[in-house]
């Protein structure tokens, strides 16, 4: 008998018996995947907007490290804009102007730098860095928008644009 034949005889069937019957193997994840967050919107992820925002203009910056920048600008009405900064040498922007607007921007690790600038009514945006030296910007114009960035490592950069 050729040793082909043999193989498929002898070793074949009772080795596709044996996979068959062992429960599935998970693969070992070799990255960590931070970034892919399922159906889940990071909005969710930072519940710290109120639910209606107050008539009137509210700016947060917490930090912790060195050498960290912050700025808020605001004119408009109900105008929300938070900046937390944990790490060294990073620098947050937000300008807002209209009305109804929510920006969030939080850093951790070093040398982030992270801009929202939105106009309009109504409008959302996000930025999340864990890690160093990555760059996000988010622009927005129009009404209704929603934009989030979500960066985690390093050497990251990213630039979103939406008009309405």
């Amino acid at each position: 008998m050729p040793p082909l034949t043999r193989f498929r005889t002898y070793c074949l069937a009772p080795l596709l018996g044996l996979c068959l019957s062992s429960p599935a193997l998970q693969a070992a994840d070799l990255m960590d995947n931070f970034d892919l967050a399922g159906n889940a919107d990071l909005f969710e992820l930072y519940n710290t907007f109120p639910a209606a925002l107050p008539p009137g203009q509210l700016a947060v910056a917490r930090q912790l490290g060195q050498a960290n920048q912050t700025a808020v600008t605001q004119n408009g009405q109900s105008l929300l804009g938070m900046i937390v900064q944990s790490g060294s040498a990073q620098e947050a922007y937000i300008l807002q102007q209209g009305m109804n607007q929510m920006a969030l921007i939080s850093q951790m690790g070093a040398g982030n730098q992270a801009w929202i600038a939105q106009t309009g009514a109504d409008n959302q945006a996000l930025i999340v860095q864990n890690g160093s030296y990555n760059n996000a910007r988010i622009e927005q114009s129009g009404s209704g928008l929603q934009g989030s960035v979500a960066q985690y490592g390093n050497n990251q950069s990213v630039l979103v644009r939406q008009y309405r």
